[in-house]
């Protein structure tokens, strides 16, 4: 029996080293870690998380609904058509799966992007202005866009996401 397998130990006549799994591998419950998740600095916890509102699948539902309304006219129509809504719906699906919008205890962390990948990682003391602005369905329905401005000319803006209010909120009570 080995006994660097129950302990965890690497043993050897020099020195004992205790293997510790990558920060980005399998959290203790079997789940994989997010960017915000993995990016933590020492003693930072996740204060508040938002991603985006389900409103960026309405376009392709609409396109999906009219194909389907379609095969009525035309099969080979309505097969096109649907097409189109499901390959839109596939890219709002992939968007919303890989944006992350936290808040934690130190910093603002922002993920958008799966292939071409934009972060803004902006620490509290450093956010001068949060800018949110929303359409009367966005107040109706609870999304919005949120501007980050901070020190040294960051300037950003991160449109559909839910709870912009909320989110916000997070920043200003972090940063005071």
């Amino acid at each position: 029996m080995d006994l660097s397998a129950i302990t965890g130990l690497k043993t050897n006549w020099k020195s004992t080293v205790r293997r510790t799994p990558p920060k980005s591998s399998l959290a203790g419950k079997g789940k994989i870690l997010g960017y915000i998740e993995s990016n933590l600095l020492p003693d930072e916890q996740i204060v508040y998380k938002a991603n985006l509102h389900w409103k960026i699948f309405w376009k392709s539902s609409f396109i999906v609904l009219v194909g389907i309304f379609c095969l009525l006219v035309h099969a080979i129509l309505a097969g096109a058509v649907t097409g189109i809504g499901l390959a839109l719906a596939l890219r709002a699906f992939i968007d919303y799966k890989s944006s992350e919008f936290g808040v934690t205890t130190k910093r603002v962390i922002i993920k958008v992007g799966f292939l071409r990948r934009r972060t803004l990682e902006l620490l509290l003391r450093q956010v001068e202005a949060i800018s949110v602005e929303q359409s009367v369905l966005g107040r109706m329905f609870g999304f919005g866009s949120l501007t980050l401005t901070g020190t040294g000319g960051v300037h950003e803006v991160f449109h559909n996401i839910s709870s912009p209010l909320e989110f916000r909120r997070c920043i200003h009570g972090q940063a005071t």
